[in-house]
């Protein structure tokens, strides 16, 4: 296979591990690089070896000649990056929050679609091992049916220094953190039909939420509770890793803190140590995410290859970011709401 050539705009806090997978990954390179911050772009560029450097997306995009973009940005940027590279019929990674607002977030899907390119969604968490090992247990059959599950993310992990402007928005967890377990929740348990959502606000030096529980109804059948938190100080820092609960007709399953996998089920009880592998260039705590990133783009590649719909499809990632929107307008008004009302 001939190497697909990528190129990523935006070199900020995350972007530098999107760079580690995709050098890792030998059926694609980044080429070039894009950002409005020089200084950003040399450190980069010097850390990867990567020549190219613009600080002009347009005049990148007419320079190079590209299989793909990885758009690594804020999220207000990304509807006009995703449509400049859907002009140029260019397929598209875009990071999440996927946009602004789902009306956004719809026509970007459109954009792409008409333009016939594809458009993946950098919804990584799905991909992390042991959330794969809970859906592998789940295809097994070994718990039977689910009728209940809980994802839960809750934790005093320090996120604002990395990323001050986490501090400034008035959405907060639900945005940045939340998005990622209610992927989860779906990957799991299957579309939401409706949810029902509390939020608050625990440290008064933040705009934003840094407390919020959902509680959803699924197509399937089952119900869960999705619960974020930055407001908890436990004894041991789970940070960052998602604990899960499911419970099905014949059995369970619990994903404890230190990756610890237990199932009870139609064979007895197993419990195994499900601990995400350590990349070179990985660190603790973030290596889980960091396995996560090298996944979901060989993935990307993968489907590049083959022509097949990415699993974080734009198309997909709308059901997620509904739920975004779902559950702060459903912390607003108390009331629970239909995800289908939002994505019609």
């Amino acid at each position: 296979m001939v190497s697909l050539r990528g190129a990523l705009i935006g070199c900020g806090f995350f972007a530098v591990n999107q760079m580690h997978a995709w050098r890792d990954i030998e059926d694609a390179s980044i080429v070039a690089i894009c950002d409005r911050d020089p200084e950003r772009l040399r450190i980069v560029g010097d850390q990867f070896g990567i020549s190219k450097r613009y600080t002009d997306t347009a005049e990148m995009f007419a320079s190079e000649t590209l299989d793909f973009v990885d758009i690594a940005t804020t999220v207000s940027s990304h509807r006009p990056l995703v449509e400049m590279a859907a002009a140029h019929r260019i397929p598209v990674i875009c990071q999440k929050p996927f946009a602004p607002t789902l009306a956004d977030a719809k026509a970007m899907v459109v954009a792409c679609a008409k333009a016939g390119v594809p458009l993946m969604v950098h919804e990584n968490f799905r991909w992390q091992s042991p959330i794969q090992a809970v859906r592998a247990v789940l295809d097994s059959g070994e718990i039977g049916t689910p009728f209940f599950g809980r994802i839960s993310f809750r934790s005093a992990y320090d996120v604002f220094s990395g990323q001050p402007y986490l501090a400034t928005g008035k959405r907060f967890i639900i945005e940045d953190l939340g998005i990622h377990i209610l992927d989860i929740a779906r990957f799991l348990l299957g579309d939401v039909a409706t949810l029902t959502a509390r939020t608050a606000r625990i440290n008064p030096a933040i705009a934003g939420e840094d407390v919020a529980t959902m509680l959803m109804d699924h197509g399937s059948g089952a119900t869960s509770v999705v619960d974020c938190s930055y407001a908890t100080r436990l004894a041991v820092e789970p940070f960052p890793e998602t604990l899960i609960e499911i419970d099905g007709s014949d059995g369970t399953i619990r994903l404890a803190q230190g990756y610890q996998l237990t199932v009870t089920g139609k064979s007895g009880t197993t419990v195994k140590d499900i601990s995400p592998p350590l990349l070179p260039w990985a660190s603790r705590p973030w290596h889980n995410i960091q396995e996560s990133v090298l996944a979901i783009q060989r993935h990307w590649v993968d489907c590049l290859a083959s022509g097949k719909e990415p699993a974080t499809s734009g198309a997909d990632n709308l059901k997620t970011f509904a739920l975004v929107e779902a559950a702060y307008s459903g912390a607003a008004s108390r009331e629970p709401v239909r995800i289908d009302d939002l994505l019609k």
